[in-house]
């Protein structure tokens, strides 16, 4: 499979003309993949922009690639949307991760009642490029054409508020609907996936998001740690959604 990239702006050159790899992806692509004159490439701009083209030249700070395929992808839809809870160490950061690689197509930091991590005014904008630079290498791996955008830290009042345009379920374990037999298909809202943290999602929440709508789905017989119930459950949304 031919190396990817990803460029920050629109991509607007079409075939026969040329893109321009700078800055961190150019030293990136020439310093750290080693890619050479006459390899075979994609380029993308993480919202369905796609290109294939041969490099031309390569310098430290500057990589050509001559376009031969141009390529723009639709955004899926209905969107799968993981509201993922703060958890402590790394274990959001994990789902968010493993969130994006399995296909998830944006992502809403949720401070619910028993997240231990905390944004405060402070954190707040620190946390959100620390989990928006998480996804954007996650895409560039995967080969993902659209890179899922990583919202503000919401509360559980704004995911009710949510819950009356777009469709929200709550991953839980003692809901008595299974995941795999729910039904997702020709509801065309965006369908919003909350994970609770390592204390699961609170009692008065729960009461909050069914009273707006929301609907409580568990995955199986077990307990799964919330940096894997998302992906999990993502996979399981991604078959159902005729995605894979």
């Amino acid at each position: 499979m031919a190396l990817h990239f990803l460029v920050d702006d629109p991509l607007s050159a079409g075939v026969g003309e040329t893109v321009t790899l700078t800055g961190p992806e150019a030293h990136h692509a020439a310093a750290v993949r080693r890619v050479r004159a006459g390899e075979e490439v994609t380029v993308g701009d993480g919202r369905g922009g796609w290109l294939r083209g041969t490099v031309m030249s390569v310098a430290p700070k500057e990589v050509c690639i001559a376009v031969e395929e141009r390529q723009q992808f639709a955004e899926p839809h209905p969107r799968v949307i993981l509201v993922q809870a703060l958890a402590k160490g790394d274990r959001d950061e994990l789902a968010v991760q493993a969130a994006t690689e399995l296909g998830v197509d944006a992502i809403v930091p949720w401070q619910s009642a028993r997240s231990v991590s905390r944004w405060d005014a402070a954190k707040k904008a620190k946390g959100r490029a620390r989990w928006a630079s998480i996804v954007r290498e996650a895409a560039k791996q995967a080969h993902r054409a659209w890179v899922p955008e990583v919202s503000d830290v919401v509360t559980t009042a704004a995911l009710v508020a949510r819950a009356q345009s777009s469709r929200v379920v709550l991953l839980e374990p003692t809901a008595t609907q299974r995941l795999s037999t729910f039904e997702v298909k020709d509801d065309p809202r965006d369908l919003l996936l909350v994970v609770g943290p390592e204390g699961g999602i609170s009692p008065d929440e729960i009461t909050a998001l069914i009273g707006a709508g929301a609907d409580l789905v568990r995955l199986g017989e077990t307990v799964l740690r919330t940096s894997t119930a998302g992906p999990a459950a993502l996979a399981v949304l991604s078959a159902r959604l005729d995605r894979w």
